[in-house]
């Protein structure tokens, strides 16, 4: 589709979050256990993550905490990539998550007590969100479910 020239994406477009880590298996296990994401299936024809790495050269004991794919199981939320990078996080990010809970501020404490639990960090709290760090300081909010009419 074309508007005033320009190409437009349709609605029908997905997104994909990446994170970069220092980490990768410690933080993909925070955020399957944050938002109920299971490892992605490897793309076919590919049986295991294994055989695609090899297909792109790589050897997967050299890459063995290179990556982790993870995805919604009911396949609404976006998939979830968290890719290694030599260097730490230095600065607060341009772009974070929220995540919505349904209820008021007792229901966003009891998820972020939950997630501390799980290894995020407390950074700033009001009567309404919490702003957490996942374990490599990655800001994301807790908040209740907005309802739009």
């Amino acid at each position: 589709m074309s508007v005033a020239g320009r190409s437009v994406v349709g609605m029908g477009a997905r997104i994909d979050l990446t994170l970069d880590a220092g980490d990768v298996a410690v933080l993909a296990a925070f955020w399957k256990t944050a938002l109920g994401y299971e490892d992605e299936p490897p793309p076919a024809p590919f049986a295991t993550r294994d055989e695609w790495l090899a297909s792109f050269g790589i050897d997967p004991e050299d890459s063995a905490n290179d990556g982790a794919w993870l995805c919604d199981p009911d396949g609404v939320g976006p998939r979830l990539s968290i890719l290694r990078v030599p260097e730490p996080k230095t600065a607060k990010n341009r772009l974070h998550m929220d995540i919505r809970v349904p209820g008021g501020p007792a229901a966003v404490e009891a998820e972020a007590a939950r997630l501390v639990a799980a290894g995020a960090r407390r950074l700033w709290q009001d009567d309404d969100h919490c702003t957490l760090g996942d374990p490599e300081g990655n800001e994301f909010c807790v908040a209740p479910v907005r309802v739009f009419t």
